[in-house]
């Protein structure tokens, strides 16, 4: 007996499997779009991200706005900075962080929206896979 999301054939519409492929990104771009998606999947970062959807904030206003220590806010601003996720401004011995690419509003934005509109169901956190 099969199951029924089994192939029986390797390939049924070869045109929009070869149409597909065409369009694929390359595997390092996917890569880097996948790093990407792993910043923004962990609650903390996601958290000093959706801060910075109003403006620039300090490390000092991100800590109290997120209920993280500095430290940690430090921490993940400096790895979403590598990334270029964010951006700093210097005034005098304050730094000032901002949203960099407004791409990533976008992904935020989008989001969001989706977790307002949609009641998730999530299997993996009640144990029933």
């Amino acid at each position: 007996m099969l199951a029924l999301d089994s192939c029986t054939t390797r390939v049924v519409d070869a045109d929009r499997v070869t149409a597909v492929r065409e369009r694929m990104p390359q595997s390092e771009d996917l890569i880097d779009t996948a790093d990407v998606f792993g910043l923004l999947s962990d609650p903390n970062r996601l958290r000093l991200l959706v801060a910075l959807l109003d403006g620039e904030l300090c490390v000092c206003d991100l800590a109290a706005v997120t209920g993280q220590s500095e430290s940690a806010v430090s921490h993940a601003l400096r790895l979403l900075r590598a990334h270029r996720i964010v951006a700093a401004r210097r005034s005098g011995r304050m730094a000032y962080y901002r949203l960099e690419d407004p791409h990533v509003r976008m992904l935020l934005d989008v989001a969001l929206a989706h977790t307002e509109h949609t009641e998730a169901l999530h299997p993996e956190r009640d144990g029933n896979t």
